[in-house]
């Protein structure tokens, strides 16, 4: 069973036709409200999506199939201060036995004016890379090199785009992505 956002906005808010569901997430409403206020609807969005797909071992157990270089809508689930979370893009840089390991993106504006680049930025920040133009992204965008991680990839919500694995760009993310790798 896959769901898209809006078929997991209707299930928050209308319970999908079943009692228990609008019950259930009235009560988390709830619970979040005093501590997560700014990351409700996020953090509601995320658990329905766990709650609908974490006993999925792959994408493709629910018909979403993902490859190395694809721009994806992903749910990176609750996150701690300093980590990608949530719903945002993400690429895909390569894929194991299920999982794939992917660099979260945002269009954050602030975020994309700190990234480091070897022209128009070269004082900025190493772990930010600036990514614009490419299929599937209708802004600018910014990568976390720094959150870096392989995942379940049944948190991927939809392949958006995808970047040819043998070109440039991918190419010179990978090489920013080692540099990060390999610092202290």
């Amino acid at each position: 069973m896959s769901f898209d956002y809006f078929q997991v906005q209707e299930l928050l808010e209308h319970g999908n036709g079943d009692k228990r569901w609008k019950e259930y997430f009235r009560f988390r409403r709830a619970l979040y409200q005093p501590y997560a206020a700014k990351n409700l609807q996020p953090n509601l969005v995320s658990e329905a999506n766990w709650l609908l797909r974490s006993q999925y071992a792959s994408a493709s157990e629910i018909g979403i199939f993902v490859d190395v270089g694809d721009i994806c809508y992903i749910d990176f689930g609750q996150a701690y201060l300093n980590e990608a979370g949530y719903q945002h893009f993400g690429i895909i840089m390569a894929k194991c036995r299920g999982k794939v390991l992917v660099i979260p993106m945002s269009s954050n504006v602030a975020q994309y004016r700190n990234a480091f680049d070897d022209k128009k930025n070269p004082t900025g920040k190493m772990h930010l890379m600036q990514l614009e133009g490419q299929e599937g992204l209708i802004k600018p965008s910014v990568l976390f090199l720094n959150d870096l991680k392989y995942i379940n990839s049944a948190r991927v919500i939809d392949v958006k785009g995808h970047m040819d694995p043998n070109g440039d760009t991918f190419k010179e993310i990978q090489r920013r992505m080692f540099i990060i790798l390999n610092q202290s």
